[in-house]
């Protein structure tokens, strides 16, 4: 008969760490005190102890790794309960929303200070890296129930990254222990938002009906060639017989 595996409870013995999460704690605690740039990746395995080859199948890069960061926060916002301001507005959910990835984030601010000074001198980087924010975003509003998936639900998200980037410029160089700076910024933001987001459902009720006749017209437009493209073709003359 085949043993059971022994736990690391029976033994004694410790469970390994996440693998993850050591490769990402290493990447910030070293951009802590040194410039982004000049940290490579052997560095971060030397630090997350570990192989370059093992850290190789877990992130392919270092701005995968800061993606790391950005799943870890969005685990943890999401492990919370929101049920209690689901009868709030949706301007009460966004500033509990922000604050509290604000805090899932803290352990790790003296590092994304290196790390956002040297996005900003890659714009392909900070591009990939805003897609990313976008997915996260969409997740962080779905749990506070706003919507994500109708026709507005991608100017939402996007809004939000543009409105968290805003406000996180304010938080990297608040040390003050109650974020007063950070929640003043925040509220700011969150009204100039409210007024945006107005004037854009407005735009799209007056639209709606020149957005159907745009889709009946297109519509029509693909059924006909759909039917073209079903008709048999002429024979051409140099075609070979197989």
């Amino acid at each position: 008969m085949a043993s059971k595996p022994v736990s690391s409870e029976a033994t004694g013995g410790a469970a390994r760490p996440d693998p993850r999460r050591a490769v990402v704690e290493a990447l910030f605690r070293l951009a802590a005190s040194r410039d982004w740039d000049t940290i490579e990746l052997p560095d971060i395995a030397q630090e997350a102890g570990i192989g370059l080859a093992e850290m190789r199948n877990l992130f392919p890069s270092k701005l995968a790794i800061l993606g790391g960061l950005t799943r870890m926060a969005d685990e943890a916002v999401l492990a919370g309960n929101s049920d209690d301001l689901r009868d709030e507005s949706y301007r009460e959910r966004m500033f509990d929303l922000v604050m509290r990835r604000l805090d899932a984030l803290a352990p790790y601010k003296a590092g994304l200070r290196s790390a956002l000074v040297a996005l900003r001198r890659d714009p392909l980087a900070l591009a990939a890296f805003g897609r990313s924010a976008t997915n996260s975003w969409r997740y962080m509003l779905a749990s506070a129930g706003i919507p994500t998936e109708d026709s507005l639900g991608s100017v939402r998200a996007r809004g939000a990254v543009l409105l968290m980037s805003r406000v996180m410029e304010t938080w990297l160089v608040d040390d003050e222990p109650e974020l007063s700076r950070t929640m003043a910024k925040l509220d700011a933001e969150l009204k100039t938002a409210a007024r945006v987001m107005a004037r854009v459902e407005d735009v799209h009720r007056l639209t709606a009906p020149l957005r159907g006749l745009a889709r009946a017209l297109c519509g029509g437009r693909r059924e006909r060639r759909r039917r073209e493209r079903m008709q048999p073709e002429a024979p051409d003359d140099y075609a070979v017989a197989i």
